[in-house]
């Protein structure tokens, strides 16, 4: 488990922070404190100390949920967390844009991949699902 602070991410992913005449310690501790929120774990992204995905947090954000609908949806989690998991999402949303993207496109190479493996359990799944389809038209 690594929680993210300035020094990791810069050196992981190459951004650069701060706001004129800022000094480096300044922009750490201004972004340390939006990155104890977030931590990094076998491959993606959590809020710190918990089992509940970055990726789950910024959804409920861009469906338009609010942090505090986004609290009742994962009872685990606290209004500050989803704040603090938020603002680390603002302050970082080109990089982990592009992490939901990679993430996405893993998540389609697995399920074909699962698809190519046992076409025979999906044949039946989707005759299932059209079955069940066809019942509520």
């Amino acid at each position: 488990m690594k929680l993210l602070h300035l020094e990791n991410f810069l050196e992981n992913f190459g951004v650069c922070f701060g706001l004129p005449g800022e000094t480096k310690n300044s922009s750490v501790t201004r972004y340390t404190l939006i990155m104890e929120y977030v931590e990094q774990r076998n491959g993606g992204y959590y809020v710190a100390g918990t089992r509940v995905s970055l990726d789950s947090v910024v959804y409920a954000y861009l469906r338009g949920e609010s942090p505090e609908g986004t609290v009742e949806s994962f009872p685990g989690l606290a209004l500050d967390q989803v704040n603090g998991a938020l603002s680390f999402y603002l302050a970082n949303r080109e990089m982990v844009d592009a992490y939901l993207v990679r993430q996405k496109q893993e998540f389609q190479r697995m399920r074909q991949e699962a698809r190519e493996k046992d076409p025979a359990f999906y044949a039946k799944m989707d005759a299932a699902k059209r079955a069940r389809q066809a019942l509520r038209s």
